[in-house]
């Protein structure tokens, strides 16, 4: 099959489940937005303000509470996915700005050698910025079809209630890393729950394609995937510089105590979120998955938040890893490189530093609206320990995530299944003071991570390396939900043209400590201290690296990979006022270098 087929193939199974289950307006509504939207497609400003206020963002869930907001955000997407693909504010376009199907955008030509290359500055430093007005354009658009739908509604006290909630309009975001609420999967069911959804519109309540639907995990258990939090709460509290930070490029460094970054915690989302081939796994295509908007708004926010942690940190001049559109191989990246195709004005650009404060767009989120430094480490507190070791020493009276057991997990019926959260099996101690005292001593404990060196395009496709400290199942399809998964790094590749076949290392990390901190729980390892934890891990550690076809492949051939075994003393927080903070890395032993 040719590209071009598959890439239509890829399309029609994503962006148009039910072609004949759009909102039926009533009459032909289509051509009046259209003689109001701006003939001079990617100028970027954002949403405007609100009587000098800005709008936040709001979680998902957060966001469905708000019914008209709610119904207006499904019916923009339903409007922009049924929208001719010829249109530059349709879904086809706004989502083609990232990479496939590989066109100019707003006028902006493609370098003689990046015709097939996306906008889109991946394993780059400016990765987070990239994203910034590309988030704020699609909002833009997208605000700007709420602003008509609204108007669309009859006379009355729903018109005055639709048009109000307009007007502070602002895209959610999904937070992949926080403990949904009881009864309640990691992806809200509103995503991946059903294929058809009740639209309230002004024609009335019509039974819709769910624009968010994706066929994904439904539902993703986060007992399964305890490295997300852990990973963020790390790349809050242990990385405050921007270059290392903001990309998963290789920068040998042995102080490092970790090679993760925000980018290579994003990739693993990815392919959590996309499967072994879904769209999301797959760079080319997983702008076309409305979870990617999800996804990479929280990926902001994180952003946000990094940047009042540690705003004395930006963009250094950095050689391109990867071409795009309109940077080649080698091209010099610094914070005032054009982010395109994204117009500050005609003719002008947005740059990395015109973007360093996100509310230049209008709009903010909640952890960051007030730029606090001490709000942000007590929400990061909050929200990301659950299945870290850093606040374990924190009163137990004030340990609400040292108590829970578990969770209920909702399934497609709505039903659930009790499950223990895999990775936080001591939380059941709550105020067990002996075993914490196993773990901090003095004040400190010991982390553990395997940093993960590989070529990104090793396998011409997106590959997971998994690590086990117990048996292997044998059915692959388990492995994500197996009690002895250590934990998993996914790489994000495939279909770049042009890059696929050239060597990029980039690196990755997987945190250790939770599971082996369930092992002491368990009395299968006496501490985390180098003496014990070292011997357990050598006896006990294993590596296996999963294709996007689903098949094993042997490490050895996956070009570049390397993994070592890293830990560092950690001085544990004594409140939530505080985050905790590492010491220097010791390097203990290589579990696989060729």
């Amino acid at each position: 099959m040719d590209f071009f087929l598959f890439f239509l193939w890829v399309l029609s199974a994503l962006t148009i489940p039910y072609v004949d289950a759009k909102y039926d307006y009533g009459r032909d509504v289509r051509r009046a937005l259209q003689k109001r939207q701006s003939a001079q497609p990617a100028i970027t400003t954002g949403a405007p303000r609100v009587n000098g206020t800005i709008p936040l963002r709001k979680e998902i869930r957060e966001f469905q509470g708000y019914h008209e907001q709610w119904s207006l955000y499904i019916l923009a997407l339903d409007w922009m996915q049924f929208t001719s693909q010829d249109d530059p504010y349709s879904w086809y376009r706004m989502a083609g700005i990232h990479a496939a199907p590989f066109v100019d955008y707003g006028g902006v030509q493609a370098l003689p050698d990046g015709g097939l290359n996306g906008y889109c500055t991946h394993v780059s430093n400016l990765f987070p910025t990239w994203h910034r007005p590309y988030l704020a354009y699609f909002e833009q658009v997208m605000y700007n079809i709420v602003q008509f739908i609204a108007s669309l509604y009859p006379a009355g006290p729903r018109q005055i209630q639709f048009q109000q909630a307009a007007q502070t309009f602002r895209m959610p975001y999904w937070d992949w890393a926080a403990m949904p609420p009881s009864n309640q999967s990691l992806l809200p069911y509103s995503v991946g729950g059903e294929p058809d959804i009740v639209a309230d519109g002004p024609n009335g309540e019509q039974l819709i394609a769910n624009p968010l639907f994706t066929f994904t995990f439904k539902p993703l258990d986060p007992s399964v995937f305890p490295e997300f939090p852990t990973r963020l709460y790390n790349l809050f509290a242990n990385n405050g510089n921007y270059s290392t930070w903001s990309n998963e490029a290789w920068i040998p460094d042995t102080s490092n105590n970790s090679y993760d970054s925000i980018e290579s915690l994003h990739d693993t989302i990815h392919l959590a979120a996309g499967g072994d081939s879904g769209h999301m796994a797959i760079i080319a295509y997983s702008a076309f998955d409305p979870i990617f908007f999800l996804h990479h708004a929280n990926v902001d926010r994180i952003f946000a938040m990094w940047q009042v942690l540690h705003n004395d940190s930006w963009v250094e001049p950095m050689a391109a890893v990867e071409p795009t559109r309109t940077i080649s191989y080698g091209d010099s990246q610094n914070s005032s490189t054009n982010l395109t195709p994204f117009f500050v004005r005609d003719g002008q650009f947005w740059t990395s530093d015109m973007v360093r404060d996100h509310q230049v767009f209008n709009y903010t989120y909640s952890e960051v609206a007030s730029k606090n430094r001490s709000e942000v480490i007590t929400a990061i507190n909050k929200l990301y320990t659950d299945f870290s070791a850093a606040t374990m020493s924190i009163d137990p009276g004030r340990r609400r995530h040292l108590r829970r057991e578990g969770f209920m997990n909702s399934t497609k019926s709505g039903m659930g299944h009790n499950k223990r959260t895999k990775g936080a099996i001591w939380n059941k101690g709550g105020s067990n003071v002996p075993f914490v005292n196993r773990i901090i001593k003095a004040g400190r404990y010991r982390d553990w991570v395997a940093n993960i060196v590989v070529n990104k395009h090793a396998m011409d496709a997106s590959f997971k390396v998994y690590l086990f400290l117990g048996r292997i199942p044998d059915e692959i399809s388990t492995w994500g939900s197996s009690p002895g998964l250590a934990g998993s790094l996914g790489i994000f590749a495939g279909h770049m043209a042009g890059s696929g076949k050239q060597r990029r290392l980039i690196t990755g990390t997987i945190p250790l400590t939770s599971t082996l901190i369930n092992r002491v729980y368990d009395e299968k390892l006496q501490s985390l201290d180098s003496a014990d934890a070292e011997a357990y891990l050598r006896n006990n550690l294993e590596i296996r690296v999963v294709a996007s076809n689903g098949t094993v492949v042997e490490p050895s051939q996956v070009d570049g990979l390397k993994i070592s075994i890293v830990s560092s003393y950690v001085k544990a927080a004594k409140s939530n006022a505080e985050l905790a903070s590492w010491g220097r890395a010791a390097s203990h032993f290589d579990l696989y270098a060729p």
